[in-house]
């Protein structure tokens, strides 16, 4: 009698989704408001305009674009549609919050245009280690895009799962 080994994960039907594969690509680069204040604390519309008016806007190109003020300044709600309008021409992707707000804001996007055809009533493993750290959120926009669609989703790797949701 001869021990034949079995590869009883790859035998289970599940399906195992790697959310690194929603990692946005691109070159992120920021745009800041604290650039155009005067003494740091204020932004003068006149002086402002003109200097957008003037910047080389090609470093932005197909860039992912956080515009954002570092700076502890108030700064009125039209500054940041100025530059959006400015930058939207270029830019392949404008966000308004900081480096890391854009590329949550991109992973969720990428995520929320998963196909889910392939995952219609099958057993879903989404992958929780990996090479590069996942965010949660991540983890909370697949739930929400795969839980309509699968018979069971689950957190973790094949041989070692945590159940998040089974169809009844």
């Amino acid at each position: 009698m001869s021990d034949l080994l079995v590869n009883k994960v790859a035998n289970s039907g599940l399906i195992t989704l790697d959310l690194e594969q929603f990692l946005p690509k691109g070159e992120v680069k920021l745009f800041d408001l604290k650039d155009f204040l005067f003494m740091g604390l204020i932004l003068k519309e006149k002086d402002y305009r003109e200097a957008l008016k003037a910047k080389d806007w090609s470093e932005y190109q197909d860039a992912l674009v956080a515009v954002t003020c570092t700076a502890d300044a108030i700064i009125p709600v039209w500054a940041y549609m100025l530059a959006v309008s400015y930058l939207e021409p270029v830019a392949r992707e404008v966000f308004l919050g900081t480096a890391e707000e854009l590329h949550k804001h991109l992973l969720v996007k990428n995520i929320e245009r998963l196909d889910t055809a392939e995952y219609n009533d099958q057993r879903v493993v989404v992958k929780g280690c990996g090479e590069t750290p996942i965010d949660a959120i991540a983890y909370a926009a697949v739930t929400k895009v795969l839980r309509p669609v699968t018979k069971s989703i689950m957190y973790g790797e094949p041989c070692s799962t945590v159940p998040i949701y089974k169809k009844k």
